[in-house]
C-alpha cells in the first residue's frame, strides 16, 4: 500500500513577548540540505530526492528483533501516551545530531568558540545500507505487531530516509508523534548496533512528518508575515528539533526577518524577530 494519510495536528502561534533569545548561535538553524528532520536516538527539512524512493514488500517469518510490543510506550490502559526513556546510547547520538547541526553553521551548541572541523558526511552507499538495515527492523517489528504497511527507503542529503506507509498505524505514531519518535531511536540503535556508526536516519509512519512539515511551514511563514508587520518579537509553542528546523527554514525565507531558539529541551522553542 501506498497511501499516506493526512494529520489532523493543529500548530498554534505564539503571542508577542519582549523576550530576548540565547544569545548562542542556535543549534537548530541547519545550514546544510532541509531534510525530514532524529543505534536509536531522538528525532527528527525536505529536498528534492534524486530518484524515486525504493518500496520493500514486508516479509515474513523472521526472527523477533530486539524490542517487542510490549515494549512499546503505553499508559496502562492500551494507549501509549508516554515515551521511551532514552538510553545512554541514544542520548548520545542525539548530542551527536546537535553538535552537527551547529557545526554546519560554525558553532558549537553551548555558545562556545567555533570548531574548525564539519561532520563527516557519509557517502550515499553507506546510507542506502542504514535505510537496508532499518528496514530489515522495522518488517520484523510489523510482523510481531501483526500490521500491514509497506517500506519506503530514499536517501536525501546526508540522511537516509525510511517510510512505512499505509493504514492502521497511527498507535505507531502516538500522541504529537511521540511513540514515532521512540520508534526512530530504537531503529537508529538497530543500525549502530548493525554498522558501528551512528546515524541519522529518519522515520516516517503514515505520513506524520510529511504532514507537520507541511504545517510548520504554513506556521512559519505566517509568523515571519506578522513581525514584519508589526515589528514586534514573537515566540512559538515548544517543539522538537525536527520541528524548529522546520520553521526556522520557513522563516529564512521571508525577508526583514530572523529566528532563532531559547529554552531548554523539552520546552525549547522558537522566537522569531525583526532582523
Amino acid at each position: 500500500m501506498s497511501e499516506s494519510p493526512t494529520t489532523t495536528a493543529q500548530p498554534s502561534i505564539g503571542e508577542p513577548t519582549s523576550a530576548q533569545p540565547s544569545s548562542a548561535q542556535d543549534p537548530d538553524v541547519d545550514a546544510g540540505p532541509d531534510t525530514t528532520a532524529g543505534a536509536a536516538s531522538a528525532p527528527g527539512g525536505s529536498g528534492e530526492p534524486a530518484a524515486a524512493p525504493a518500496t520493500r514488500a514486508r516479509r515474513a517469518g523472521k526472527a523477533a528483533p530486539a524490542v517487542r510490543p510490549d515494549d512499546l510506550p503505553t499508559d496502562g490502559t492500551g494507549s501509549s501516551e508516554t515515551t521511551v526513556t532514552p538510553t545512554p546510547e541514544a542520548k548520545a547520538s542525539k548530542a551527536e545530531e546537535s553538535e552537527a547541526e551547529a557545526s554546519t553553521n560554525g558553532a558549537s551548541t553551548d555558545g562556545a568558540a567555533p570548531r574548525s572541523g564539519r561532520r563527516r558526511v557519509p557517502d550515499t552507499a553507506t546510507l542506502e545500507q542504514e535505510g537496508e538495515v532499518a528496514a530489515d527492523y522495522l518488517e520484523e517489528l510489523l510482523d510481531i505487531c501483526d500490521l500491514d504497511g509497506d517500506l519506503d527507503l530514499d536517501v536525501e542529503g546526508d540522511r537516509a530516509i525510511v517510510a512505512i506507509v499505509g493504514t492502521g498505524l497511527d498507535h505507531l505514531v502516538g500522541p504529537k508523534g511521540r511513540v514515532l519518535d521512540a520508534l526512530q531511536e530504537l531503529t537508529r540503535l538497530a543500525v549502530l548496533a548493525q554498522t558501528g556508526q551512528r546515524s541519522r536516519l529518519m522515520l516516517d509512519i503514515a505520513g506524520y512528518r510529511a504532514g507537520r512539515r507541511a504545517e510548520l511551514t504554513t506556521l512559519g511563514t505566517e509568523t515571519a508575515q506578522q513581525v514584519v508587520a508589526s515589528g514586534e518579537p514573537r515566540r512559538l509553542t515548544a517543539m522538537t528539533p525536527f520541528e524548529r528546523k522546520v520553521v526556522h527554514d520557513a522563516v529564512a525565507a521571508v525577508g526583514g526577518v530572523r529566528s532563532e531558539s531559547e529554552g531548554e529541551e523539552p520546552q525549547r522553542r522558537v522566537v522569531v524577530l525583526p532582523a
